[in-house]
């Protein structure tokens, strides 16, 4: 049976941690201070020789996660999972999609041009998310490689989720196309980020 991420809005989401048992809500200020050194530590070019692979999205999820989840963190998860709708691959498929994910990514990486642009920025957000490599947090990690993306792409730090209510559906949808490798809605959204920065 599928462990569902997206408990409903009535329900109170716990998760074990080193510091006991924590709410959602107690436990995403302490990711959001780990996140952000992450994301610091990209600004400065610490992972500019790092290569986009399994490994690498490995060490930036315990890099969030490892001193409150140490049981699980950076560790590709051993259950399946819902999300929502979408029912991510079973755990014993995690590490070769992975991989693929990472050989795709560099493959599209090494022939882009401006026109395949916005598709590769949707691809690597979408199927990383779609593949949902770890039992929590892919969301974060996902953000996390996309900077270290668009830091490389020298391209600008443009928001990575949605800013307002009425954006939500929109963004939803197009990761829902994305399950299912269409990546023009998921690049939609891309193009608007980029010109919204602009």
């Amino acid at each position: 049976m599928a462990e569902s991420t997206t408990p409903p809005g009535h329900a109170t989401r716990t998760v074990e941690t080193t510091r006991g048992l924590l709410t959602y809500a107690q436990l995403a200020p302490l990711l959001a201070e780990r996140v952000l050194g992450v994301e610091q530590r990209i600004a400065a070019g610490d992972f500019h020789a790092r290569a986009l692979d399994g490994d690498f999205i490995g060490e930036l999820h315990a890099a969030i996660a490892g001193d409150l989840v140490p049981a699980w963190a950076g560790q590709w998860r051993t259950v399946p999972v819902q999300v929502g709708a979408h029912e991510p691959p079973p755990p014993h498929e995690i590490a070769l999609l992975v991989r693929l994910y990472a050989d795709d990514l560099d493959a599209r990486l090494g022939a882009l041009t401006d026109d395949l642009l916005l598709e590769t920025l949707a691809f690597a957000e979408g199927r990383l998310l779609t593949i949902h490599p770890f039992r929590d947090f892919n969301g974060r990690v996902t953000r996390l490689l996309l900077r270290e993306l668009l830091r490389r792409l020298e391209l600008p730090p443009v928001d990575l989720v949605p800013t307002t209510a009425a954006d939500e559906p929109t963004y939803f949808s197009a990761l829902r196309a994305g399950d299912m490798l269409d990546w023009q809605p998921l690049a939609a959204v891309w193009r608007k980020r980029l010109e919204t920065f602009s």
